[in-house]
């Protein structure tokens, strides 16, 4: 979540949230992103502005 409070307008993929905190991004821990990003988008934390991309709600 401290990616998306610096950059509240700007929409992250999975893979570049990894790059960004510098976190392994091989496809299981990407994909594990994923998963968990989704669940933050259904409690309500984050939007999905495009296929893929997570944004937080404002």
């Amino acid at each position: 979540m401290n990616a998306f409070n610096q950059h509240p307008d700007q929409a992250f993929r999975a893979h570049d949230l990894h790059e960004l905190l510098e976190m392994p991004t091989d496809e299981a821990s990407v994909n594990i992103t994923r998963s968990r990003l989704g669940r933050l988008t259904r409690q309500g934390f984050l939007t999905q502005p495009g296929r893929g991309r997570y944004q937080k709600r404002t």
